[in-house]
């Protein structure tokens, strides 16, 4: 039988060792329900981002949206109506500035400049401009961000969910989302840098969702463009490659999305005009463009900018200048510029 004695000096040793099955038991069990968590956390992120850009192409809205880049502000005046049977209806004003409206049916724009009576008509290239969000899907956009959801907040007078999306490398910003909570449409959305600190931000003021649609004056806009100056900007798609240019900038996420050529006036009237290809990359939620021109008889100077969230990055190369810009630091944009290169095609 154990005596008193032999009970006491056992009994720190079995305390001690059930302490450290309790704190192995601890460490491993949270371990697959962060896991579990994560897991649901990233899937509701994911069907928040589909959510948001559906809601920018179906939901009707009406509102007053204010953009902030740096020390640049501009209000405009957004209607957006979606039926079954014909498409996209749209219209955005400046509120600020120069007047200028912009008309769309599906992508067909139309971009009113009264100031200089005239009337450019062309394609739609971005879908992702406010409040449209991401040129890929939810869960793709999250290969390179990781998502935090924040709980409930108001913009405009409306209940709004809020996320967080934190990129995974140093190549890009973050972004946070606030997006009605009953139809998804995008409230606001902040672009951040490493400390938090606000870079660009875009949010409605106003905004009414489910309105009427009331795509007649809309369409009827875009008919009465006679008596306007129409001016057709030339665009045309341009294979890069075929042409010796070769770009694969090792960054993540990123590929390429489209490449155009536009035919830009050049400083002598009497010129011809001077082509400008472009590349375009995108993560889904950041978008990087390319430019490559030629240098003869185009006077540019080397260097590197920024304003608010977007920089940009201008190099010579050989008998090209190239330029290349987007909302992502200005190490990312020196990735893409080393990348490029040249070889003549015969």
């Amino acid at each position: 039988m154990p005596t008193l004695r032999s009970m006491r000096a056992a009994a720190p040793r079995q305390w001690a060792a059930w302490l450290l099955f309790a704190a192995a038991m601890f460490s491993l069990s949270p371990q697959p329900v962060r896991a579990e968590t994560e897991a649901s956390e990233r899937q509701q992120a994911g069907l928040l981002l589909d959510r948001i850009q559906a809601a920018a192409r179906h939901e009707n809205y009406e509102g007053v949206f204010v953009f902030q880049h740096g020390n640049f502000v501009q209000s405009s005046r957004i209607a957006h109506y979606s039926t079954h049977t014909d498409g996209e209806f749209e219209s955005v004003e400046s509120l600020d500035g120069q007047p200028r409206k912009l008309l769309r049916h599906d992508d067909d724009l139309y971009t009113f400049v009264p100031d200089r009576h005239i009337c450019v008509v062309e394609k739609r290239l971005n879908k992702d401009s406010f409040p449209a969000l991401i040129s890929e899907s939810g869960a793709q956009v999250l290969s390179v961000y990781d998502p935090k959801l924040l709980g409930a907040d108001r913009v405009a007078g409306l209940d709004a969910q809020v996320i967080e999306l934190d990129p995974k490398d140093a190549f890009r910003f973050a972004y946070k989302l606030w997006a009605d909570a009953k139809s998804g449409l995008l409230l606001r959305v902040q672009t951040l840098d490493t400390s938090g600190q606000v870079l660009a931000q875009v949010a409605f003021t106003q905004v009414r969702v489910g309105v009427p649609a009331q795509k007649a004056g809309i369409a009827a806009g875009m008919r009465a463009s006679s008596g306007w100056t129409l001016v057709r900007p030339p665009v045309s798609p341009v294979d890069m490659q075929a042409q010796g240019w070769r770009m694969a900038p090792d960054v993540p996420g990123f590929h390429q999305i489209r490449e155009l050529r536009r035919l830009m006036a050049a400083r002598d009237p009497n010129a011809a005009p001077i082509p400008v290809d472009q590349a375009v990359f995108s993560d889904g939620l950041s978008t990087i463009s390319v430019f490559v021109e030629p240098a003869e008889g185009n006077s540019r100077k080397e260097g590197a900018g920024s304003t608010g969230a977007t920089h940009v990055l201008v190099t010579r190369y050989r008998d090209y200048w190239i330029t290349v810009l987007g909302e992502v630091p200005q190490a990312t944009l020196q990735r893409f510029a080393s990348a490029i290169e040249y070889k003549a095609t015969k």
